[in-house]
């Protein structure tokens, strides 16, 4: 068993846990990059009938980064057992759906760190993205953080952030801005996993929780400033289609829209100008809902 905690003597043994496959292209080429051995990639299975993600980022045999085995279990159950195989000193998280049994986590021989979009112990849960659109936010926090049988919950280890614009209006538009920084932040969570620092404890007086959006927020209040409600737009958005409820609509000249898309500034395109309570906002993408007229 190697006993040096010397981060550039050790070349740890990594397994990475995600969902996305553009997260474990690129926390795999970070790794090597910084010289340590990616051994796993750990996906999940998603059962028939479940909703997908877009397909240039679900984590497929298709999109697996080379030179690295992906496993795609059924059940979180068998996470440990998978775990063990590959002797892992530690085990990154980043952009998992599932609760990770604490067995699981306990496998790794340095612990378990999770990458949560949000300043912890600000918007724990699952869609921190919408949270922060919905808030009014202008940057996105991120926190690596040591896991523990809570979601979101585990000591800080390292914290950033980035910026939010008025043009991104999907994933794809700051996702590359937030992996670059996560990535930047991996020397020092690593170091402090290798050396046994626990990292900081959360403030749980300061928490709060970015769970589901409910139908109190589906309706687009025109009355309200623009700014209001593009970021209502957006918040919906990143919700990847994982409720149920038809949002965010808006009744136009007596027909019923969901937004998909919207602009503060003109795009030049022709594009539907709506009135707001300060300002005009601009539709890039709607459609018709069921039922709606």
């Amino acid at each position: 068993m190697r006993e040096s905690t010397t981060i550039a003597a050790v070349g740890l043994r990594v397994v990475v846990i995600t969902m996305v496959a553009p997260i474990a292209q690129g926390l795999v080429g970070a790794l090597r990059d910084l010289g340590h051995e990616p051994v796993a990639v750990i996906g999940a299975r998603r059962p028939p009938g479940a909703s997908r993600p877009p397909a240039e980022i679900e984590l497929t045999d298709e999109h697996a980064p080379p030179g690295v085995d992906v496993l795609l279990p059924a059940e979180k159950s068998r996470l440990e057992s998978l775990l063990r195989v590959y002797e892992p000193d530690v085990g990154l998280c980043y952009g998992y759906g599932w609760k990770i049994p604490l067995d699981a986590l306990e496998v790794p021989r340095y612990g378990s760190a999770n990458h949560h979009p949000a300043k912890l112990p600000r918007f724990r849960g699952p869609i921190p993205f919408s949270w922060a659109f919905r808030a009014g936010d202008t940057e996105l926090g991120l926190t690596w953080h040591r896991m523990d049988a809570e979601f979101d919950t585990g000591n800080i280890l390292a914290q950033t952030s980035v910026p939010l614009y008025d043009t991104d209006t999907t994933i794809l538009d700051f996702a590359p801005r937030v992996a670059e920084a996560a990535y930047g932040m991996l020397p020092a969570v690593l170091e402090k996993l290798a050396s046994g620092d626990p990292g900081d404890p959360q403030d749980d007086s300061q928490a709060s929780y970015a769970g589901p959006l409910g139908d109190d927020y589906a309706e687009i209040d025109l009355g309200k400033t623009a700014r209001e409600a593009h970021n209502q737009v957006r918040a919906w958005n990143l919700t990847f289609g994982m409720y149920d409820i038809v949002a965010p609509v808006v009744d136009l000249e007596g027909e019923r829209l969901r937004l998909v898309r919207t602009s503060l500034s003109d795009p030049g395109d022709g594009a539907r100008r709506i009135e707001c309570a300060d300002a005009p906002l601009w539709i890039l993408e709607s459609e018709p809902v069921p039922g709606g007229d």
